[in-house]
C-alpha cells in the first residue's frame, strides 16, 4: 500500500491551494461568477468541488460531458442510467460536469472566451480550497509537418511571432506574461501515451493565435493580404521555431495558470496539416474519432495517477 506521503506526491500536495493574484477579492463579502451561474453567497464550494484534483477544459459542451462520462467509466465510478448535469444551469455561456476528483469545463473558442471561463474556474478553485489541483486543456488544432489525427503535448505555447509570451493591455498598458507550463507533467502525459501506443503524439510548441483564418495563415477566409507563396514561408518558419500545431486558446491558459500556480498543460489532436491545405476534409467519424484521442490520454493519465496513489 502507498504511503500517504506517496499519495500527497502522486496527487499533488495537499498544502499547495490554488492561490490569486487579485488583493481586491479579500474585500468582496460575496462573489458572483455570472459566467457560470455560481456565487459564494448561495452555493456552498467547498462542499461541491473541495475534493477536485483534476480540471479538463475543452472547447465545446457536448464534448466536456462525453469527457466526463468516458472519465466515471474509466474510473469506475459511473453508475448504469445515470446523468450527469450541467453544474452551470441558469446560464447557456459555459457547461460544466463533475464525478469524483475530476471536474469537466466546456470554454467556447478563441482567448477571449477562454480567459473569461479561467477567471471563473481559478476563483471557484480558490473559494473551494482545492489543493494539488492538475488542469488540462484538451482541444483539437492544425498540425505542422504532421499527419492528422496526431495528438501534440505542448512543450511551450507561443505567439504568433513564436516568442512564448502573451500580451494583454490592461489600463492602456502593455502587460507581457510568460507561457510556462509545467515540464514533468508534460513529460507524464507523454510516457502516458507511449504507455497506450494507440495513436503518434509528438511534444513541441503551439502557437496561439486571435483568428482562425488570417491569423492562421490560411487562404480561404472573406479576407486574404497575402499570396500562397508568403503562407508556405511563415508556416515553415513556425515549424523551423518547433512549432508542431496551431490554435487559439493556449497562450492565455498557460499565462492564467502559471501565473496562479497551477500544474498545467495542452493536449490537442491535429485534424490536418496545413502544410498541404487549409480545409478540414476528413469524414465526420474520422473527426469524431481523432476528438476522442486527447480524451484516452488524459483519461489514461488521471486513472494512472489515482491507481498509483
Amino acid at each position: 500500500m502507498a504511503s500517504a506521503g506517496a499519495e500527497t506526491k502522486k496527487l499533488g500536495n495537499d498544502n499547495d491551494f490554488v492561490r490569486l493574484s487579485n488583493p481586491h477579492l479579500a474585500t468582496m463579502k460575496e462573489d458572483v461568477l455570472y459566467h457560470f451561474s455560481l456565487s459564494t453567497g448561495t452555493h456552498d464550494f467547498p462542499a461541491m468541488f473541495g475534493d477536485v484534483k483534476f480540471v479538463c477544459v475543452g472547447g465545446s459542451p457536448s464534448r466536456m460531458k462525453a469527457f466526463i462520462q468516458y472519465v466515471a467509466v474509466e474510473l469506475g465510478l459511473d453508475v448504469p442510467g445515470a446523468d450527469y448535469p450541467n453544474i452551470c444551469v441558469g446560464t447557456d455561456r459555459y457547461a460544466m460536469f463533475k464525478v469524483g476528483p475530476v471536474l469537466s469545463v466546456s470554454h467556447g473558442m478563441g482567448i477571449p472566451s477562454i480567459a473569461i471561463m479561467l477567471h471563473e474556474l481559478i476563483k471557484l478553485l480558490y473559494h473551494a480550497r482545492c489543493s494539488g489541483v492538475t488542469i488540462i486543456r484538451i482541444g483539437t488544432s492544425g498540425g505542422i509537418g504532421l499527419e492528422p489525427g496526431s495528438v501534440v503535448i505542448t512543450r511551450q505555447a507561443v505567439d504568433p511571432c513564436f516568442k512564448p509570451e502573451f500580451e494583454q493591455v490592461v489600463l492602456g498598458k502593455r502587460v507581457v506574461r510568460s507561457t510556462h507550463l509545467d515540464e514533468p507533467l508534460m513529460e507524464e502525459l507523454a510516457q502516458c501515451s507511449a504507455d497506450l501506443g494507440e495513436f503518434p503524439t509528438v511534444v513541441g510548441n503551439t502557437m496561439c493565435t486571435l483568428d482562425f483564418y488570417e491569423g492562421q495563415g490560411r487562404l480561404d477566409g472573406a479576407l486574404c493580404s497575402y499570396a500562397e507563396k508568403d503562407k508556405r514561408e511563415y508556416l515553415n518558419a513556425a515549424h523551423a521555431a518547433g512549432v508542431r500545431n496551431i490554435e487559439m486558446e493556449s497562450s492565455v491558459f498557460a499565462a492564467m495558470c502559471n501565473a496562479c500556480g497551477l500544474r498545467a498543460a495542452v493536449v490537442c489532436v491535429t485534424l490536418l496539416n496545413r502544410l498541404e491545405g487549409d480545409q478540414i476534409s476528413s469524414p465526420h467519424e474520422v473527426l469524431v474519432e481523432y476528438q476522442q484521442r486527447p480524451q484516452r490520454l488524459v483519461g489514461h493519465f488521471i486513472k494512472k495517477r489515482l491507481s498509483a496513489a
